[in-house]
């Protein structure tokens, strides 16, 4: 038996209702972020600047930006219309719903199996308590959450697990970051202990991204403007892409996207 998650105060909303919140939070419909800036990474990520491509390998299978565009508005719920360059970018919330609908299937299936579960986060100021929160309720249904190894170091920082949530450290900070080296430092440090890899890694940005591209399970949260994980879910690599605005103004507003996500993987 594993011990009981702490407990999940928010009531579990049900759909129409977590929709109308992920809007009024702009987790979802206008988010804060602007068109020019999702454009210019598209360009990015298309011209091959691997910061981009969050430790996937993408070939030369998305070199025109217009193709990525067309995967974002299909998959994320962007503007479809390369003439629209400036204002307001949009998620559709639908589309951030039934990602949550997608990622609880998995986390249903990781707990029916007993199965070893990755929980790692590049966003700590928006996404660490949601990642905690789905280890909190893993573990409660006989999961085991994996313990990183010791010592392990990437980016000239150090990799540790907070609230069993892998994180990169440095100077005392838990840092903001899109590459996939903490994530490949722990699977490594796995690997070079004789340790299993993960049956299932839950993540976001270049750790998600380099879970996948090592072909173990990944799923991964991902904003607007960080286009490689929906390309990576549209190719079959990731297995789900959730979009959303992954760092809004109170990391309390996703409590009810939580609270739904648990609800809907019966593990509340």
């Amino acid at each position: 038996m594993g011990r009981m998650p702490k407990p999940i105060e928010t009531p579990v909303p049900s759909r129409a209702e977590l929709i109308d919140h992920l809007v009024r939070t702009r987790i979802a419909g206008d988010v804060a972020t602007p068109r020019d800036n999702c454009l210019s990474h598209y360009r990015k990520l298309a011209n091959g600047d691997r910061h981009y491509w969050l430790g996937l390998e993408l070939g030369d299978r998305w070199t025109d930006e217009q193709d990525v565009l067309a995967v974002m508005a299909e998959r994320c719920g962007v503007v479809d219309d390369a003439a629209y360059r400036f204002g307001q970018e949009t998620i559709d919330p639908e589309l951030t719903v039934a990602g949550l609908d997608r990622l609880a299937a998995r986390l249903r299936k990781a707990a029916l199996d007993r199965q070893s579960v990755l929980l790692a986060t590049g966003h700590p100021g928006g996404l660490l308590d949601v990642h905690r929160a789905t280890a909190d309720a893993l573990r409660a249904a006989g999961c085991e959450i994996v313990v990183i190894p010791r010592g392990l170091t990437a980016d000239e920082g150090s990799v540790w697990q907070f609230a069993d949530v892998a994180v990169l450290e440095r100077g005392a900070t838990l840092w903001h970051t899109h590459s996939p080296e903490p994530m490949a430092a722990i699977l490594d440090g796995l690997a070079a202990l004789n340790r299993p890899q993960p049956d299932l890694v839950v993540a976001d940005h270049g750790w998600a991204g380099c879970a996948a591209q090592r072909g173990l399970d990944a799923v991964g949260y991902a904003d607007c403007n960080d286009p490689a994980l929906f390309l990576a879910e549209a190719e079959g690599t990731l297995q789900v892409a959730i979009p959303l605005d992954d760092h809004v103004r109170d990391p309390r507003f996703y409590d009810p996207m939580v609270s739904y996500l648990l609800d809907a993987a019966g593990l509340l």
